[in-house]
């Protein structure tokens, strides 16, 4: 029997109400939260799901979280059965996560006995334990990264379980900050479980889900249609990152996109072994770069849910790069191979629609990690920050310059806000002139950014685009790479090449710093698209 015609008002209602749950859930957590890498630049992403845990509908966050939070939620299911009031934690990247850092909370929703569905909620937390503070290291295995939380139930019948949260914070560094976000995390799920509750109670649960399913069939139509215009056939595309920290060999990311009809199959086969540092991929999280790349085809009025992922499948060759497994560490994984993968997704599809794919952005998420002991505050201290970069230029015009690209969503943290909360000031933040590609169109330039320290700290290093430029397209020049150098008060040894009074770091890695020590972060411009001969032609 043919499914009955939903009105068109009637979905697109419905799926502003899903939505709006989410929506809700992460203004709840930015207003709630401690840690500035939370409230201020709003590293968290909150979504709804159906009984099945279906991804229904989410908010506009960080697309690393949200293409991989299904994984999540699906791994919380053997916990069942569920009651009023559960609440379940988790961050292994190998049972649901995507690294240490990103905790994941999901927690059901009942009307009267039954089971409404499930909202979830990931924010990543400016430190979870392991080798160094903010726990983003180039570490060798998950164990050196922070404390592996897997999934099990915080809270159950709403009585919290006081023993593993203890246990939890005992292994955090900055406790108290840690309790407030974590804390506000809890008090989001309790908003969007109210919230949901109120939707399944005023419209009925029975009609509720059937809306649930209709939303996510509308998105499936909606992609179909849109892979459907591009011509069948095979685009392959490899790139590569810098280096994985340990050694000076790039990193191969190579994608096989088959278009078949509505279809689109992407074969990862090819792609580099998994290396012996942190930037391994899990499945969750090449999945999700890939899901981002399509919902970039879609008008935007589509909605992000289950739908658009089910023409999309994948082969994923197990222990490389692009699906690692356990015990290898993948802090990097989660924020630096995600953006390179979809640098290859978007290079293969660059012939199929030469119109409309833009040339590389900035390629890395230029990671910072800096922790120590606070003297004048008397505490610890962990904080975390991606740096913005260029955006790729495309057939429509330049690239925007100094903006977060692709599988970050965040925003800057503000300088007044750092200087309050740490024991460090950042003396210059700019945009790095001239550093975007030079074509028709030019790409974004990146950014500057100065922190001199007024304490000892530990400095990590996550980034990327330093040796192997962003590409451009249709005859446009690549952007600048980007530079990391350290400048110390005193003359003291640091490994790195001398650069202008400083010295240039490695891309990945760690290194000690001294109270008016200065870290200059420049992160690199975004492709240019098109001839760089052909803008002198444009009309002024």
């Amino acid at each position: 029997m043919p499914a009955r015609r939903v009105d068109p008002a009637e979905l697109a209602i419905f799926n502003s109400l899903f939505a709006s749950v989410a929506e809700e859930m992460g203004v709840t957590l930015g207003r709630t939260a401690h840690s500035p890498n939370i409230k201020e630049r709003r590293d968290y992403s909150c979504a709804v799901f159906d009984r099945e845990g279906r991804l229904v509908a989410q908010a506009a966050h960080i697309p690393v979280h949200l293409g991989a939070m299904p994984t999540a939620v699906q791994a919380a299911m053997p916990l069942a059965p569920f009651a009023p009031g559960d609440l379940v934690i988790l961050n292994d990247p190998y049972l649901g996560g995507t690294h240490l850092p990103d905790i994941t909370m999901v927690s059901p929703v009942f009307v009267g006995r039954a089971l409404a569905g499930f909202v979830a909620g990931r924010a990543h937390h400016a430190d979870v334990g392991g080798m160094s503070p903010g726990s983003m290291p180039l570490a060798e295995e998950l164990l050196q990264e922070g404390i592996v939380i897997p999934p099990l139930k915080l809270c159950e019948r709403g009585r919290l379980n006081r023993a593993v949260y203890d246990l939890l914070l005992r292994n955090m560094r900055n406790p108290d900050e840690r309790k407030g976000d974590l804390d506000a995390q809890a008090a989001a799920q309790r908003i969007g479980e109210a919230r949901f509750r109120e939707i399944a109670e005023r419209y009925g649960p029975a009609r509720v889900r059937r809306r649930m399913a209709a939303v996510m069939d509308y998105a499936e139509r909606m992609t179909r249609a849109a892979i459907a215009r591009i011509p069948d056939g095979v685009y392959e595309y490899e790139d590569f990152l810098d280096d994985d920290g340990l050694s000076d060999e790039p990193v191969r990311i190579r994608v096989c996109v088959t278009i078949d009809g509505s279809s689109m199959h992407c074969d990862f086969s090819g792609s580099a072994e998994e290396r012996p540092s942190s930037v391994n991929a899990v499945a969750a999280v090449t999945r999700s770069a890939v899901y981002y790349v399509v919902r970039c085809l879609l008008d935007e009025a589509v909605p992000s849910n289950e739908g658009c992922f089910r023409p999309v499948t994948f082969t994923l060759p197990e222990r490389s790069v692009v699906n690692a497994g356990p015990p290898r560490a993948v802090a990097a994984g989660n924020v630096e191979t995600s953006q390179r993968i979809v640098d290859a997704v978007l290079g293969a599809l660059a012939p199929a629609f030469p119109r409309a794919i833009p040339a590389a952005s900035a390629g890395t998420m230029n990671n910072v990690s800096i922790g120590g002991w606070d003297g004048e505050r008397g505490r610890s201290f962990a904080y975390y920050e991606t740096v913005g970069g260029g955006a790729g230029a495309g057939p429509e015009g330049d690239g925007p310059s100094a903006v977060q690209t692709h599988m970050t969503n965040t925003m800057n943290t503000p300088v007044e806000a750092l200087e309050m909360a740490y024991p460090f000031r950042i003396v210059e933040y700019a945009v790095r002139r001239d550093s975007g590609g030079r074509g028709l169109h030019r790409g974004g330039d990146g950014t500057r950014r100065t922190w001199e320290f007024l304490a000892p700290a530990t400095v990590s290093l996550l980034t990327e685009r330093r040796r192997l430029a962003p590409w451009g397209l249709a005859g446009g020049a690549p952007g600048a790479p980007g530079r990391d150098v350290l400048y110390p008060a005193r003359p003291e040894p640091v490994e790195g090449r001398a650069h202008e009074g400083g010295v240039e770091l490695p891309s990945k890695g760690q290194v000690k710093v001294q109270p008016g020590d200065r870290l200059t972060i420049e992160t690199p411009g975004g492709g240019g698209w098109g001839s760089p001969s052909r803008r002198s032609l444009r009309p002024s």
